[in-house]
């Protein structure tokens, strides 16, 4: 968690990707979409370049006079992003890395789980099979196909399910 003076809660937004990469450089910041709007507390998922996918900094910025309030701007529809303004595809992503990441652990529940929601916030009829790295793969050939933007991540995220969890019937 970054506390932050309340007045200076939108410079320390707009601000976080210079900071961070001082200490590495950034490779992407997304922000939660149920606190996109809110004026005193944001999400925000950071990846760092030439790092591991599994590393991934979720940093809960808040500014200071609701550092106590655990649960300030949950449920807030005013504080929730705008369709447009939430990658679903780069969601699914995480998801499929957070899978793979469950899969070697052998929590098959959660990655099962992690699946089937990743091909659910794309609009696919895809589940989970239980072949992880198949699984992993298809994911991450349909979220690009959703957004070609993300076909570098796409193949990283792949990469990843064949090294950790064999090579999925290639």
């Amino acid at each position: 968690m970054w506390l932050v003076p309340d007045a200076q809660f939108p410079d320390c937004l707009a601000r976080v990707a210079e900071v961070l990469g001082e200490v590495q450089p950034v490779d992407s910041v997304r922000s939660d979409p149920d606190f996109h709007h809110s004026g005193r507390r944001r999400l925000l998922f950071v990846r760092f370049a030439g790092v591991p996918l599994f590393w991934r900094l979720d940093l809960d910025v808040r500014a200071a006079s609701v550092a106590a309030d655990l649960h300030y701007d949950a449920g807030n529809p005013a504080a929730r992003a705008r369709e447009s303004e939430w990658s679903w595809p780069a969601s699914a992503l995480a998801d499929a890395v957070g899978a793979v990441e469950a899969a070697a652990r052998k929590r098959d529940d959660e990655a099962r789980g992690l699946l089937d929601r990743g091909f659910a916030r794309i609009g696919e009829d895809d589940r989970a099979t239980g072949a992880w790295a198949d699984d992993v793969i298809r994911l991450a050939h349909a979220a690009a196909l959703c957004d070609a933007a993300l076909t570098d991540l796409a193949a990283q995220a792949a990469a990843l399910a064949v090294r950790h969890l064999g090579n999925g019937g290639a």
